[in-house]
């Protein structure tokens, strides 16, 4: 197939790229800045460059491509949410993919699926009842957020395009996410829960994420959202335990909730409240996981680990 991402050079992307080639399939990234990119993405990944707010010569890559994968967006946590980090949020996710749809409308052999990212913010802090992809969203500014930047992809449905829209989960790697920043902590023997403890974590193995997305490219009956996380969702204080477990280290010290929000402001609200997630779709069309249980994935990812 030929695929064309944006967003290709985060996490997420850099990792689906080169399972993509390895695939088999021809892989073109949408970039804004080709020189990043290069150190990034090893080819045969072609790179063409584009600014994300505007039509421009970058919409020649999407004609005659199957399918569009849209990854793009700022970090959600990588900065506290001022008034203009939400508008760049916004921006970056709402906005872009408006630009992606407006030029897929304009093509004339343009791609028949579109797979954009969203999350499981989408649902809005929970309690221990499980969601699924037909329960309401909430109403915080991350379920806000995700519902603009589904509404925006959905668009493509109204000329033919099949849109499938994965709420992603907390994906996990050890070389990025939110992994990578839990790591020092307990390496440093200070790791622990953040307060209340009890808030659900509905993560995924990133060798997962990738498998579905896999299998949502070659699976023609799905559409729509689709909750990309793991069946084994677990509380914050089974995760830091699952965590200092496969690492040989406790798991004894929480973070206070307080703390965390005069630190973090609102964006705190990702660390000390969640959902639990069960991924629905995927389990009822036969998706099989390669890690359904936290601690299997934790030992995979931190095998080699120090």
């Amino acid at each position: 197939m030929k695929i064309v991402i944006a967003g290709g050079t985060g996490f997420i992307g850099r990792a689906l790229c080169g399972a993509l080639i390895q695939g088999g399939h021809q892989v073109t990234v949408l970039t804004r800045a080709p020189d990043r990119a290069r150190n990034l993405l090893a080819p045969p990944v072609t790179l063409v460059q584009w600014d994300g707010r505007a039509a421009g010569a970058w919409e020649q890559s999407l004609e005659g491509a199957d399918a569009l994968i849209n990854l793009a967006g700022e970090p959600i946590a990588d900065a506290r949410w001022t008034a203009a980090r939400k508008q760049l949020l916004r921006d970056s996710r709402v906005g872009t993919t408006r630009v992606l749809v407006e030029a897929l409308a304009r093509g004339t052999a343009r791609p028949r699926l579109l797979i954009n990212a969203s999350g499981i913010g989408y649902y809005g802090p929970r309690d221990a009842t499980p969601v699924t992809e037909t329960t309401a969203p909430g109403s915080d500014f991350l379920a806000e957020l995700c519902r603009a930047w589904e509404h925006e992809a959905r668009q493509a449905e109204s000329f033919g395009a099949r849109v499938v829209r994965l709420r992603f989960g907390m994906v996990l790697e050890k070389d990025g996410g939110a992994l990578k920043k839990m790591l020092p902590p307990f390496f440093a023997f200070l790791g622990g829960p953040v307060s209340p403890g009890d808030q659900w974590v509905s993560w995924i193995h990133r060798r997962d994420l990738i498998g579905l997305i896999h299998w949502c490219l070659s699976s023609p009956r799905i559409t729509g959202p689709v909750n990309a996380t793991a069946p084994g969702a677990v509380t914050m204080r089974e995760f830091c335990r699952a965590l200092g477990t496969a690492l040989g280290r406790p798991s004894w010290l929480p973070v206070p909730e307080f703390a965390l929000r005069l630190i973090l402001g609102e964006m705190a609200n990702i660390l000390t409240t969640g959902q639990r997630v069960e991924p629905a779709v995927a389990l009822r069309e036969g998706y099989v996981f390669q890690y359904q249980a936290l601690d299997t994935a934790l030992r995979a990812i931190l095998r080699r680990t120090p």
